[in-house]
C-alpha cells in the first residue's frame, strides 16, 4: 500500500496532496457524521487491488466475459457470508450503493405507478423511500407515514390505518435519521393486513444487527437492504436480503435489470466486512457504539440540548438546537470551523427549510472504531456546547478546536499510511 502512495506522491503529486489533506482531516477531527466511519486497513487495501482490474457481468458459472472462474470464487464468498451473518434466504452483493440496492427491490417486484408507503422523509425516511425528486417518487405512487408528535417515534397505528386505506403493494421501513427500534414484528402484521410486501433498509444499523445488539428486520421482511459502510463499517457498497422465492426476481433486477458490470474489487471488500462482522472484535464495538450514542446522548441533555424522542437506541442522535437558538445550518457550520463535523438535519414537523433545519443528526460511530467510550462522549458534549453558547467568540472557538485537535490525536488514526 505504502509503495504505490509512494508512487503516487511522485506521479501525481496534487492528487497525493489531496489525500494527505484528508488523512490529517479525518486524524485531527472528531467526525460525527453518522453514516461514516472508518474502514479497516485491509478494506483499504481490497478497493485498491489488482481486482479492480477484472470486468465481469452476470452471476458465478454464468457470466459474459472469460477468466472469471477466480471472481466466481470470491463473489460466492461474499453472499455466503452475508447469508450467514444476517440468517437469510438469499443475498445479491452486486448493488453499487444503498440507493441502487433499493432500486433493485422495487424494480424486482413491482410496476411503475404501483403504491408504496413510506416514512416521511423530514420524519426521518431517506430520498430513496418516496422523495418526489429521487427516481422513487417519480417512479411510484407514494404515500407516507410519520411519528407520533408526542413521542417522536412511529406511529404504528397511522401506518395501519394508511395501509388499509392505500392498500399499497409494498411498505417501506427503515431511516437515515431514526434514533429509535422499529417494530419489524409489527410491521410485518400490517403488510400482512394489506397484501403488502415489507421492505427494510437497514444501511444506517446493518452493523448493530449483525453483531446481535439490536433486532434484526430479516426473519419478518421480504427483502432488506443495506450499504456496507455506516455501522458495517467497511466497503463503500451495497446488497441486498430476501427470501429464496424473491431470488431470481431479485437478481434479474441488478443484472441486467439496473446494472452491467460490478466492482469486483469492492465486493471483495464486502466479503472482507461481513467475515469481519463475524468476529469478537466486530461485536465488542458494535455494543460499544450503543453505549457511547447513549452517553453522549444523557451529556448533551444535561447541557441543555433537547434530543428528538428523548434519547438514542441505536448509533445516532437527533439533536433539537432551538434550546439553543442555533439553526441546523449555522451550528453544522460553526462545528466544523473547529474540527468537528456533523451534518444539519430536519427535526419532526421542523419550521426551518430543509437547507437551513432546526437539528443535526450526530453519530458515534467512527470516533468509537478509534476506541474512544464514555468519558470521551462527555468531553465531546462540553466541547459542543462550548461552540454552541460561545459560536460568535472567536477566542473561545480557537480554545475548542485546540482541545478538539488534543483529544482527536489521542486516538491515532491509519498509523503510518501516507506519512
Amino acid at each position: 500500500m505504502s509503495d504505490r502512495l509512494e508512487r503516487l506522491k511522485h506521479s501525481d503529486p496534487v492528487l497525493y496532496d489531496i489525500c494527505q489533506r484528508e488523512l490529517q482531516r479525518q486524524r485531527k477531527g472528531l467526525e460525527l457524521i453518522a453514516s461514516e466511519s472508518f474502514v479497516p486497513a485491509e478494506v483499504l487495501e481490497l478497493q485498491g487491488s489488482v481486482l479492480t482490474n477484472k470486468t465481469a457481468e452476470g452471476y458465478p458459472g454464468k457470466r459474459y466475459h472469460a477468466g472469471c472462474a477466480v471472481m466466481d470464487d470470491m463473489e460466492r464468498l461474499g453472499v455466503e457470508r452475508a447469508k450467514v451473518l444476517f440468517g437469510a434466504e438469499h443475498a445479491n452483493i452486486q448493488p453499487l450503493g444503498g440507493s441502487s440496492a433499493n432500486q433493485a427491490v422495487y424494480f424486482s417486484v413491482l410496476q411503475p405507478g404501483d403504491r408504496i408507503l413510506g416514512m416521511k422523509l423530514d420524519q426521518g425516511g431517506h430520498l430513496t423511500h418516496g422523495y418526489s425528486m429521487n427516481f422513487s417518487g417519480r417512479t411510484y405512487t407514494f404515500f407516507d407515514y410519520g411519528l407520533d408528535p408526542v413521542t417522536e417515534t412511529i406511529d404504528y397505528e397511522s401506518v395501519e390505518r394508511l395501509a388499509q386505506l392505500h392498500r399499497p403493494k409494498m411498505i417501506v421501513a427503515g431511516a437515515s435519521a431514526y434514533p429509535r427500534l422499529i417494530d419489524y414484528e409489527r410491521l410485518a402484521g400490517i403488510a400482512k393486513s394489506a397484501d403488502a410486501y415489507l421492505f427494510v433498509d437497514i444501511a444506517h444499523i446493518a452493523g448493530l444487527i449483525a453483531a446481535g445488539v439490536i433486532p434484526s428486520p430479516v426473519p419478518h421482511a421480504d427483502f432488506v437492504t443495506s450499504t456496507t459502510t455506516k455501522t458495517l463499517a467497511g466497503a463503500r457498497g451495497g446488497f441486498i436480503l430476501c427470501r429464496e422465492k424473491y431470488a431470481k426476481a431479485v437478481d434479474s433486477a441488478v443484472f441486467p435489470g439496473i446494472q452491467g458490470s460490478m466492482h469486483m474489487h469492492t465486493m471483495a471488500a464486502k466479503a472482507f466486512t461481513f467475515g469481519y462482522a463475524m468476529t469478537d472484535a466486530f461485536k465488542t464495538y458494535a455494543k460499544q457504539v450503543v453505549e457511547n450514542a447513549a452517553a453522549l446522548g444523557e451529556a448533551l441533555e444535561e447541557k441543555g440540548f433537547r434530543l428528538v424522542s428523548g434519547g438514542t437506541d441505536n448509533h445516532l442522535l437527533l439533536v433539537d438546537l432551538r434550546t439553543k437558538k442555533l439553526t441546523g445550518k449555522r451550528f453544522e457550520q460553526v462545528l466544523e470551523s473547529v474540527g468537528i463535523t456533523v451534518n444539519k438535519n430536519m427535526i419532526p414537523q421542523d419550521p426551518e427549510k430543509p437547507m437551513v433545519t432546526s437539528g443535526v443528526r450526530v453519530g458515534v460511530t467512527a470516533m468509537t472504531i478509534k476506541g474512544m467510550g464514555g468519558s470521551e462522549m462527555r468531553e465531546i458534549a462540553e466541547l459542543m456546547t462550548r461552540v454552541a453558547d460561545h459560536h460568535e467568540n472567536p477566542e473561545v472557538l480557537n480554545e475548542v478546536s485546540q482541545a478538539v485537535e488534543a483529544l482527536a490525536e489521542r486516538f491515532p488514526l491509519y498509523e503510518g499510511f501516507l506519512d
